[in-house]
């Protein structure tokens, strides 16, 4: 299937409305022939007083044409344009994706913006329901998470933030991940870890004065990957030490470290995290079926996550979260729930249930291994079973190539909801990023969602050691964003930790 776009109107939201219904469609050039009957093509044309759109799939042509005022607005007339295709295709197609025409990643934070604007409640319904045709099942469970996270986001200060640490090794490489990690079998990546580490903690001690600077107060600390537990546990010891000594402990809302592989996550290690303050854990399966395990390049059974997970409690963590990922290769919708039931059999305190997204730089793509897939629509349909259980859905966002245009949803037990991901999610306060391929996302003080800016580490883990100096020198720039959006000399502000 080729995708044709033609004229002004006709970019990226035109594409990813077409991709919705064929997501292995390939971007036509500009000398592509609409007139050649052997083409299978969706298209958006946009002329200056008409929209046209076509449709044509083994040897039937469908098409659609609209007037335009020359003189419509450009976002207006990209959202007509992109309206006519998503009718023309949901018609002659059958489908009906969940989240209608909507192509954003955060389909939560337009509901928390139009009441901070003053809309009505029907105005926000009629804005999911009838302008993005959204299924009322998707926009019941937006306004449900919603109203969950308004107490968190109210109660957000002007000065607060979050500190991320990011560990890029893994102890294998799972199929799906386009996350920048290296595995810590190869041996030139193990003489990496511990420069790595030291430099690490070496910027965690720069970004405590950053934050004395500018008088912000530390929230939530999140030590993610990766995998954490991949470090050594002596490493992973220096690390945690380094991260009690640089951020006060006794202050935050939650200290989150993910140690989401069984197959380098002991007990030992787990009582590091435990000893050196974490509040909040994942121990991640994915799935506990042991031949979708292998399929995705895992090299431990299920029964090693559920020993992982035991041991993780009787070392005195309370506060779990475990992952879950619907339509991983050779899994069934029958599987899928089985792995969810065992999930909510262990009684975790959150399980975010992913669903699979096809990323160009997993070996899922790039070794051309993306295969047909079961259900995944179905797969999520067992997801009532954790309403059931007690849990509920407290964040949501949804990615570019995810199956079936559908989405990732964090479930927890009332109270237990994961504060970090509420707060990068919906963007309320700075989070201060450490580590490679770390971006520091800075968040105007005052101003929920307003002006943000980045500051950018370098990606490759041998490029942030070798490079360390650039990297302490950016961090100069987060004075600078608070002294130009406060206009004061920041170090006055009250609120520090």
């Amino acid at each position: 299937m080729q995708i044709v776009l033609r004229g002004p109107s006709a970019g990226y939201e035109a594409e990813h409305v077409a991709r919705m219904f064929f997501p292995d469609g390939v971007l036509a050039g500009a000398d592509c022939a609409l007139d050649d009957p052997s083409l299978d093509l969706i298209a958006a044309v946009d002329h200056a007083v008409a929209q046209i759109v076509y449709l044509r799939q083994n040897g039937d042509l469908y098409w659609k044409i609209a007037t335009v005022d020359r003189d419509m607005p450009p976002k207006q007339r990209e959202y007509a344009l992109c309206r006519l295709l998503y009718t023309l295709a949901c018609e002659h197609t059958g489908i009906r994706p969940p989240w209608g025409m909507m192509t954003g990643v955060r389909p939560v934070r337009i509901i928390h913006d139009m009441r901070d604007a003053g809309a009505t409640e029907e105005q926000i319904r009629q804005r999911f329901l009838e302008e993005y045709d959204c299924t009322p099942k998707r926009y019941e469970m937006a306004l449900s998470i919603a109203d969950l996270q308004r107490p968190v986001l109210e109660g957000s200060a002007p000065m607060d933030c979050s500190v991320y640490a990011g560990i890029p090794f893994c102890p294998t490489r799972c199929s799906y991940c386009s996350f920048v990690s290296r595995t810590v079998g190869d041996k030139s990546t193990r003489a990496l870890v511990e420069p790595y580490v030291d430099c690490l903690c070496r910027e965690l001690t720069a970004t405590r004065r950053v934050v004395d600077e500018c008088g912000l107060r530390v929230r939530t600390l999140y030590i993610g990957g990766g995998t954490p537990t991949s470090l050594t546990a002596p490493q992973l010891r220096k690390l945690m030490a380094q991260m009690a000594e640089s951020f006060p402990l006794s202050q935050l809302e939650e200290y989150t470290v993910e140690a989401g592989r069984p197959d380098c996550t002991d007990e030992e290690k787990l009582r590091i995290l435990k000893e050196y303050g974490a509040t909040r854990i994942s121990i991640n399966p994915q799935t506990f079926s042991d031949e979708v395990l292998r399929n995705i390049g895992r090299q431990h059974t299920a029964q090693d996550i559920l020993d992982c997970y035991r041991t993780a409690r009787a070392v005195g963590h309370d506060n779990i979260n475990m992952d879950l990922i619907a339509g991983l290769p050779g899994d069934t919708v029958e599987g899928f729930r089985r792995s969810l039931e065992t999930a909510i059999s262990l009684d975790p305190e959150n399980i975010t249930v992913h669903t699979l997204t096809l990323k160009r730089a997993s070996n899922l793509v790039v070794e051309h291994r993306a295969a047909a897939y079961a259900d995944v629509a179905a797969m999520l349909q067992s997801c009532d079973l954790l309403y059931q259980a007690g849990y509920r859905p407290y964040y949501l966002y949804r990615q570019k190539g995810t199956l079936q245009n559908l989405e990732n949803i964090g479930w927890s037990k009332p109270g237990r909801e994961c504060l970090y991901n509420i707060y990068i999610m919906e963007e309320v306060h700075t989070i201060l990023s450490a580590g490679a391929g770390g971006s520091t996302k800075l968040v105007m003080p005052g101003q929920r969602r307003g002006k943000i800016e980045r500051i950018f580490n370098f990606k490759y883990p041998t490029e942030y050691i070798d490079r360390f100096d650039t990297v302490l020198d950016r961090k100069k720039g987060v004075k600078r964003f608070y002294d130009a959006c406060l206009q004061t000399n920041t170090t006055q502000t009250p609120g520090g930790v």
